[in-house]
């Protein structure tokens, strides 16, 4: 019996190594994309509160020629809080892009009262190509463009 228990220790040495190799790469892409997902989601709360804070400066502006300027102003002020690429984004930099302009109402749209002025800012960013998380598998489930709107009511 003694020899039994010795054999099988022998046949099964190396085993545990092998089971650690086989299962560290599923795991390790499990964590990162839990990891690159976080990232993600926090990048895209930024970004929707960059297009609120760009709406609401051109709301309070009077003067109708500086909503644009103060809009995409506001939108690099509050993109500031990321931290991957130079730390600068700006709008219409070649990345992140903002269109500020008077908000027209399509077809069956009704965030703005017909009897009032509104102002929309749009912001987008590349993400699935600009992001800070490139792992081959873990990039390809990020998606492609991030996008928020906001309208506001100017009048």
């Amino acid at each position: 019996m003694g020899r039994m228990r010795v054999r099988r220790r022998r046949e099964e040495r190396g085993a545990s190594a092998v089971e650690f190799a086989l299962l560290v790469l599923p795991l390790s892409l499990l964590v990162f994309g839990i990891i690159a997902f976080g990232i993600m989601l926090s990048f895209r709360q930024t970004l929707s509160q960059a297009a609120t804070e760009g709406a609401r400066a051109a709301a309070v502006q009077i003067d109708e020629t500086k909503r644009q300027g103060d809009a995409e102003a506001a939108v690099a002020e509050a993109m500031g809080a990321v931290i991957f690429g130079d730390g600068n984004m700006v709008c219409n930099d070649g990345v992140l892009v903002c269109d500020a302009e008077p908000y027209v109402a399509g077809a069956g749209e009704t965030p703005c009262a017909a009897d009032a002025e509104c102002y929309e800012v749009t912001v987008s960013y590349p993400y699935r190509a600009e992001g800070p998380v490139q792992i081959p598998l873990v990039n390809e489930l990020m998606p492609e463009t991030l996008e928020y709107s906001a309208v506001v009511r100017v009048s």
